[in-house]
């Protein structure tokens, strides 16, 4: 009978939930959990406002609540519900599933924003998100449950999450704290958990298999074949002096079975035991094949028992392990005694190869590996072991493939490293080496791929990545980040370029239906929807497109896009246009556009009777978007209608007071604060005779600058600013007026150069910022010299008392 190993976990009966003191969020709506369960289906997590009963079950709750089921239907579905309603209900979401072993998951949960993931370490290995559009906020408490059979869980910890979400959690400690059963560790692997089991098991899958192989040992006076790789062994150990022609024969007859399957034990899976009276026999067996690691590790051992023999209990296995060279690393390589720079070398050769690539369309033939690259793609080891016409055959050839992607590929096979620098230099090397690790099923590539776009993603490149991705279900979370960054960034991202029309349709509706979507006007929807059902190459507004549809019917002008756009116009919230636009819209010959008469005349009927009835209030075109910009704009200097002055009014709700005494705007100088550095009188509009920032030393070059935080929860497109000069003659002459999301990176708004606009003391001077910059919101804002100033007595001081900015504020 097999021996029962004691470990500590909670067990949760059928219809059942736990609530155990400490899994609740810090921050009510925001937070993780990360747990081990095992459990033949219905692995089963509740998030609630309030803590539930012992006999509580989700199905019959009628508060707000999330629930999250892995494994549902018989281990076949994943599952999300809200309030009891399912919201999500998938069939074969990688990695998530049930087992009758330990597995370990998180779940977090982020203003609505549920991110599911299989693994030790929150935000690796992510399965699935789903973002609730209108999430719950509330919610704080963790339950665990199940359906209909039991579920075991263990190391279950709730953990704090950042404001970036996306953010990979490095390192999480777990304690166990719960009650001690027993669980008997048999299993049972069926055919859905092969594939995962292969993924875990890395080189050691194919530690003496057959498949694949193509050499073998004779062991022992039983003359025991033993199959082995040739590549694998030649990069252990030095093989070179067989020549690429080694034998595929190795008689080994004075080596016993056990000693032979503990020397590729450690070569195949990184680590082996063995009885302390077989480690000369080990010793030796890596000397003849120069397997230097094994060799050390076993000289240790025999010297540490010489010293002390009670370091070994007499009938246990001596442990020996191979250190991993990448601490944290992911790579299916590390923690093995592989040499990948002679593995490098085998591919570049040719040595030992066993089948041949080919990419169509180039004179390039790779001698490469059958068990290296099954080790990393799962499509490849079924082609080369389930009787297909690949498994027998010496060429491969891939169509459709970049051959920049097939090398960059190849590399990560053989070494393990992502080259994430070539990576970041060529966007369209990224998505095509991404593409192929999503074809060929290469998972820790296509990983590295997906973090590599969210590290790098900015406003320009988001719409070259949803032509991409939008056809990869394994890219979801990239795809949804896209569509949240050009939603926050609508503006820019429409305004810069016209990249977006190659958007398909599905995409494009979802930016414009997206809770985040932020616009300074609907009329830039208006124009955006216009300008992609046209595929326009140029940008234009609809005044362009009137102009033409005077010559052209719309079932020629917009194609194939006419009932897209029809189905987009209602997206746009024509009752928040100005009264006097849709009055020239109505006469517009976009009239003959099937549904826009209708919008045109809905929205004027409102602004001039208001609601019809009362079902217009919960239409969404009737309602300001919550996350829409204010205009604050340029009138005359030292005008109210500034950004800096609204905050000092509490955003238009009380009497004016300087907002940094209240706590509203922070100001910062290059210098220290003083009597004449006094970050109030900037925006105290009383003039002050002496106020400077004074000169420090950054990146070894002088600098001045005063810098505007417009606040947490605040952004600005500023589109003009003011200044003032003090009362000295120390005018500025160069500088530039830039913006930042996070005050350390910093884009240049406008450039100074040997301005001469200011001249008098006192004097008050604003500029336009214009360019596609101007449409991308900043939270700080500085003024920095570049250059000294007119007073060569005291040339770099920004000498300043007054600043304001203007544009489109949230």
């Amino acid at each position: 009978m097999m021996e029962k190993k004691q470990k500590k976990f909670l067990t949760v009966a059928p219809f059942e939930c736990a609530w155990i003191d400490g899994l609740r969020f810090k921050e009510a709506g925001r937070g993780c959990i990360a747990f081990d369960a095992f459990a033949h289906n219905d692995v089963t997590i509740v998030f609630r406002e309030q803590v539930g009963s012992q006999h509580y079950h989700y199905k019959r709750d009628p508060c707000p609540h999330y629930t999250v089921i892995i494994g549902s239907h018989r281990n076949r579905r994943f599952r999300i519900e809200v309030n009891g309603s399912t919201v999500v209900d998938e069939a074969s979401v990688v990695g998530l599933r049930c087992s009758s072993a330990f597995q370990s998951y998180w779940i977090s949960v982020y203003d609505g924003l549920i991110s599911i993931g299989k693994g030790r370490y929150p935000f690796q290995n992510l399965c699935f998100q789903w973002l609730d559009s209108k999430p719950n906020c509330s919610v704080q408490y963790v339950g665990l449950s199940s359906w209909d059979k039991h579920v075991g869980y263990r190391n279950v910890n709730v953990l704090p999450l950042t404001q970036n979400h996306i953010t990979l959690w490095k390192q999480v400690d777990y304690v166990d704290e719960y009650i001690e059963e027993e669980v008997d560790d048999d299993r049972v692997v069926g055919d859905d958990e092969v594939r995962d089991d292969y993924r875990s098991c890395g080189l050691g899958h194919f530690l003496e298999s057959w498949e694949l192989s193509d050499l073998f040992f004779i062991v022992g006076k039983e003359e025991k074949a033993v199959p082995a790789h040739k590549v694998v062994l030649a990069a252990a150990g030095n093989f070179f002096k067989f020549s690429s022609s080694v034998e595929d024969i190795i008689p080994l007859p004075n080596v016993s079975y056990q000693v032979l399957h503990a020397f590729l034990q450690y070569i195949y899976a990184g680590h082996t035991q063995i009885p302390e009276s077989h480690l000369s026999s080990l010793k030796e067996l890596g000397l003849q094949f120069e397997v230097i690691l094994l060799v050390k590790h076993c000289e240790e051992i025999i010297e540490r028992f010489k010293l002390n023999k009670k370091l070994f209990d007499s009938g246990k296995n001596v442990e020996i392990s191979c250190p991993s060279r990448l601490p944290g690393s992911t790579s299916l390589l590390s923690g093995l005694p592989i040499d990948v720079g002679r593995l490098k070398q085998f591919c570049t050769s040719g040595f030992y190869s066993d089948v041949e690539l080919c990419v169509e369309g180039y004179d390039f033939v790779a001698k490469l590996h059958k068990v290296i690259l099954s080790l990393w793609s799962f499509p490849f080891m079924k082609m080369f072991t389930n009787g297909m016409r690949e498994s027998n055959s010496s060429r491969i050839y891939m169509k459709d493939v970049s051959f920049d992607a097939f090398q960059t590929m190849l590399e990560f096979m053989y070494t393990g490293e992502f080259r994430k620098d070539i990576c970041l230099d060529d966007d369209t090397l990224l998505l095509q080496l991404l593409l192929l690790a999503d074809q060929l099923g290469v998972t820790l590539l296509h990983q590295e791929c997906c973090k590599t776009l969210l590290e790098s993603l900015s406003e320009d490149s988001v719409c070259h990545i949803l032509q991409v991705i939008s056809c990869i279900p394994s890219c979801k979370l990239v795809e949804e980040t896209c569509e949240r960054k050009f939603s926050m960034h609508f503006d820019y991202c429409t305004t810069a370029s016209t990249d977006f029309v190659m958007l398909d349709e599905a995409t494009f509706s979802n930016i414009l239906q997206h809770p985040e979507l932020t616009v300074t006007t609907e009329e830039r929807i208006f124009n955006a929807i216009l300008l992609w059902g046209l595929q326009s190459k140029e940008l234009y507004g609809w005044e362009r497109v009137d102009e033409i549809m005077g010559n052209l019917s719309p079932e020629l002008l917009f194609k194939e896009r006419l009932n897209s756009v029809d189905k987009l116009l209602p997206l746009v919230r024509f009752p928040l246009l100005p009264y006097e636009l849709l009055k020239k819209l109505e006469r517009s010959n976009l009239k003959s556009l099937h549904s826009f008469s209708y919008l045109v005349t809905e929205a004027i009927t409102f602004l001039e009777c208001g609601l019809a009835n009362a079902q217009k209030d919960q239409n969404e075109r009737f309602q300001h978007r919550r996350s829409s910009f204010k205009e604050r704009q340029y009138i005359c200097d030292g005008d109210s209608n500034g950004v800096l002055y609204f905050a000092g009014t509490s955003y238009g709700a009380h009497q004016w007071l300087n907002p940094v005494l209240s706590k509203r705007i922070t100001i910062t100088a290059s210098s220290p604060v003083s009597r004449y550095t006094d970050p109030k009188v900037l925006v105290s509009r009383t003039y002050q005779g002496t106020s400077f920032a004074g000169p420090r030393i950054e990146d070894g070059l002088n600098s001045a600058w005063w810098m505007v935080d417009v606040g947490h929860d605040h952004q600005l497109m500023c589109n003009y600013y003011t200044i003032r000069q003090d009362g000295s003659r120390t005018f500025l002459r160069s500088w530039n007026f830039q913006g930042s999301m996070d005050g350390k990176n910093w884009t240049n708004l406008r450039i100074h150069e040997n301005d001469q606009t200011l001249s008098k003391p006192g004097q008050f001077a604003s500029w336009p910022v214009i360019g596609p910059n101007a449409l991308l919101p900043f939270r700080y804002f500085r003024v920095m010299l570049t250059a000294p100033t007119a007073d060569d007595t005291n040339p770099w001081s920004c000498c300043t008392c007054f600043l304001e900015l203007y544009g489109y504020f949230r």
